[in-house]
Order: structure tokens, then C-alpha cells, then sequence
């Protein structure tokens, strides 16, 4: 039997709200790693998803939706100061669940910030009040209603999580590189100043996702390696992405917020309806799909320069995904319903025959022309290394892991973002189930594809300005 070290202590219980794709992944590498005994884990779901792999470590399992009415007589049995709440659910608001957490002593994390049911389309609110940016803004500002509250982290899986940490660390890289020797910043104000210095205009989250399975996607079925209500949920939103300083050509349906720190503008279209393009070492030029995710929002802010009043330095940071072949024809088949989801649905799994995911971050706008550093995980290497993954859901494990750690380890932060965090800890502890973590230099720019493809974006003189979009 293989001995796993165990990076921390949970001092309290461990409650999963859901338990799909992303919970039934994590719940192997918590059981390893963490010191927690089993009898003190239990879920709480809003179906059957997951019971039986539950039932195969011993883990009390029970299925009860929660709702706003009824999630605090749900909870309130059950938490006690000094214990965790994951929240790996879909349509249960994660600002109420955060508030709950804050008010109890109760730890929290979430991979994904969402509404309840029904928020991300309820038209009576107005649209800059129901994306990303907005559910984070109320986020953060519970953390000045509750200082030095139980450490609450918002956003962190592998993307919206991990990536906050390849960005330092692609960093790093990039200053050692180029002569400034190995600098780990201090503080949020010297990352920021050192992304102005190495010249970091734009940031990519760039995921290539080539798994493939047998049979392969079936007329009115939605496939996926990773949840396919989460996935429609966040496409069918409107895109957003951080708006960098260097912008001179602002989006014609683009709009801006006024309140908050103003790092990110959203368009007035669905995510899987804007393709961007992108690049990553192993599959080269693709074209993406302009998802709303936290990362875009949280990682403008966090490397933003200030003097004065004014905002010297910000880059443009959005997500570019190109999911699995199966989940690009289901997404095709569902703008084609108007965005009705599919009546079948599928989380490629154990019918998955191979393929990996490749996720990392792609910085540009530097000297040295773009650096992409991040995951290469094959689907052999992700059954070998956990079970109940595959290489997209195993990432996200990973990013879950490393997360809880480092809760336990500082166990007072309150509210943070990803980018809040040691990144060299969550990196240490999620490493071994990355698979190969690399760094590659690339000439790439959206230029390169733009002038032939689309010759009237051209803009010789600045590559970087954000013009490099396209309605499907």
C-alpha cells in the first residue's frame, strides 16, 4: 500500500455541497493528504451523481437541494466552528454561503463563484450586476463586514485557481531569464510593479483539451470532461476579460462597470459565441472560446500599478478554451437551439480512449515575444495518478488540494482570491498530479493569423491591443 504525506490537519469536519465530476475527483487526494478522518466527511447533493463512488471510501452521503430558504436549517446541523465547507455545487450562491462560513468560524472554498438558480439570467438585474465581476465585488466586500474571519477562498480549482499561480511563477521565470536573477516579490504592489517592468501586456488562460471517447457525441446530447450544467452556465454568459491599460480599440458592444476597481469590461454576447485566438506548445495556434471565468478579473486587479489616483499599468487577461472535440460539437448544436441545453448529457470518463489537457497561462506584450508555462496531463497519466479523474477533472483536484492546505495553514486570511495565496505552497502540494509542468518560449502573436484571416484587424503597430475577436 502506498504511503501518501499528509500536508495538514483539518481540524474539523469536511462538508462537499455537490458532488459531480469536480467533488467525486477531489474526494481520493483529500483522503490522502489531509489529516481528517473519514467518519467527519460527508455531502450533501442535489441528486444521486456520485453516490456509489462515495460509497466506495465510506463517506455519508445525502441527497437534499439546497435552496435560499432552507440552506442555513441544511447547514446548521451539521457545521461547527473550525470546520470546512467545500463547495463544489452548481446554482447555490456561493456570496451567502461565504457570509454563513464568516459569520460561524466556518472555512470555505468554492472552484466556481456562483448565483442561486436563476440568477445569472433574472432580467430584473441589471446585466453588469449579474457577471463575474460583480458576484466578486460582493464577495470581497464581506471581508471588511467580518475581519480576520475563518479563511474563505474564492474562485480556487485550476482555472479560476492554479493559473493565478503559473502567472508568478511564469513570472519569475521571465525576470531570472532576462538577467534579474530569481525575485519573488513581497507584496501585491512589487508583483504588480514586476509585471510592468518585464512588460506583461496580456495574460491568456490557454486550455487545449484533447481527450476523445467512445461512442462519441450523440444528436441532442451535450459531452464533456468536466460538468456540462457548469459549462453551459458560464458559456452562455456574457463574455468578460480584464482590460489592460495599453486597449486603444475599445469593443463595440463592450461594456464597463461603475463601481469596483474597473480592471474588467463584459461583452454583450455569450462566451461560446466569441472566439479568440491563443497558443500552447503542444498544439500550437487554435482558435478559443472567450468563457467568463474569476481568473480574467482577479488577476487584471491583482497586477494593476496605481500612481496616484490614476491606473499606470494593467494587462488585458482573458480565457481562451478549446474544450474536447465532443464538447465544441455540443456547443455548436446548442447555439443552434438558442441555447436550450441538449435533454442528454454526458462527463467523459472511463469512455475516455485519450488524448490530454493542456493548461497553462500565455504572457505577451514582453521582449522576449510570448512564454507559456502550465499542465501537460494525459489521460493515462491522470487514471494512474488518481481514481475517479480524468486529466481536465484531476487539474481542478489538484488546484482543490493545494487550496485546503493552505487554508489550514493560515487559517485567519478571511476573504482571498487565488492570487492572494503563497503560490509556491499550492504549487508544491498540487504539483505531483500536474503531470509535466513546463515553460515554453514561442514568436506567436494573434498577429501571425489576423493579418490573413481577418486583414482589416490589422494593427502593425501594436500586436498586443485587443482587437483579436470574432463572433462564431
Amino acid at each position: 500500500m502506498v504511503e501518501h504525506k499528509k500536508h495538514a490537519r483539518l481540524p474539523g469536519k469536511l462538508v462537499f455541497i455537490g458532488f459531480g465530476s469536480v467533488g467525486q475527483g477531489a474526494l481520493p487526494l483529500l483522503l490522502r493528504h489531509l489529516d481528517v478522518r473519514r467518519e467527519a466527511v460527508s455531502i450533501i447533493n442535489g441528486d444521486e451523481r456520485g453516490a456509489a463512488e462515495a460509497a466506495a471510501y465510506g463517506i455519508a452521503y445525502r441527497v437534499e437541494p439546497l435552496t435560499p430558504r432552507n440552506f442555513r436549517g441544511i447547514l446548521d446541523p451539521v457545521l461547527r466552528p473550525g470546520d470546512f465547507l467545500l463547495n463544489v455545487s452548481v446554482d447555490v450562491s456561493s456570496t451567502d454561503l461565504i457570509e454563513y462560513c464568516l459569520q460561524r468560524g466556518i472555512f470555505y472554498l468554492d472552484t466556481c463563484i456562483e448565483p442561486w438558480l436563476g440568477g445569472y439570467t433574472d432580467a430584473s438585474v441589471p446585466a453588469a450586476r449579474r457577471t463575474n465581476y460583480a458576484l466578486r465585488e460582493k464577495a470581497r466586500a464581506l471581508d471588511a463586514q467580518y475581519p480576520g474571519a475563518a479563511t474563505a477562498m474564492v474562485t480556487h480549482g485550476a482555472n479560476p485557481g492554479l493559473v493565478s499561480h503559473f502567472v508568478k511563477q511564469a513570472l519569475v521565470n521571465l525576470a531570472r531569464d532576462s538577467g534579474d536573477g530569481e525575485v519573488i516579490p513581497a507584496s501585491r504592489e512589487q508583483w504588480a510593479l514586476l509585471a510592468e517592468r518585464v512588460g506583461m501586456k496580456v495574460v491568456h488562460v490557454a486550455e487545449r483539451d484533447t481527450q476523445f471517447a467512445i461512442p462519441q457525441k450523440r444528436p441532442q446530447e451535450f459531452v464533456n470532461t468536466w460538468s456540462v450544467e457548469g459549462f453551459v452556465g458560464e458559456g452562455a454568459q456574457p463574455s468578460e476579460l480584464g482590460w489592460g491599460t495599453h486597449e486603444r480599440h475599445f469593443p463595440a458592444d463592450g461594456m464597463s462597470y461603475d463601481f469596483g476597481p474597473g480592471c474588467s469590461i463584459f461583452l454583450n454576447r455569450p462566451g461560446v459565441s466569441v472566439r479568440v485566438r491563443s497558443w500552447t506548445p503542444l498544439n500550437g495556434p487554435y482558435h478559443g472560446l472567450l468563457i467568463t471565468h474569476g481568473e480574467s478579473v482577479s488577476i487584471a486587479d491583482y497586477f494593476t500599478v496605481r500612481a496616484d489616483e490614476r491606473v499606470r499599468f494593467r494587462p488585458t487577461v482573458h480565457y481562451a478554451y478549446h474544450p474536447c472535440d465532443g464538447a465544441v460539437l455540443s456547443v455548436h448544436e446548442l447555439c443552434g437551439r438558442n441555447y436550450r441545453m441538449q435533454p442528454e448529457h454526458r462527463v467523459l470518463m472511463d469512455d475516455i480512449q485519450g488524448g490530454i489537457d493542456e493548461l497553462g497561462v500565455l504572457l505577451m506584450g514582453h521582449k522576449r515575444g510570448a512564454y507559456w508555462y502550465g499542465s501537460q496531463l494525459g489521460i493515462e497519466a491522470a487514471r494512474t495518478l488518481a481514481p475517479y479523474n480524468n486529466a481536465t477533472t484531476l487539474q481542478v483536484a489538484a488546484g482543490v488540494l493545494g487550496a485546503i492546505v493552505w487554508a489550514c495553514e493560515n487559517p485567519r486570511a478571511g476573504v482571498v482570491d487565488p492570487d492572494d495565496m503563497d503560490f509556491r505552497r499550492v504549487l508544491e502540494v498540487a504539483r505531483p498530479y500536474l503531470g509535466n509542468m513546463v515553460g515554453v518560449y514561442s514568436d506567436w502573436t494573434p498577429l501571425q493569423e489576423r493579418g490573413v484571416l481577418f486583414p482589416e484587424d490589422t494593427d502593425p503597430a501594436d500586436p498586443w491591443q485587443f482587437k483579436n475577436f470574432r463572433v462564431m
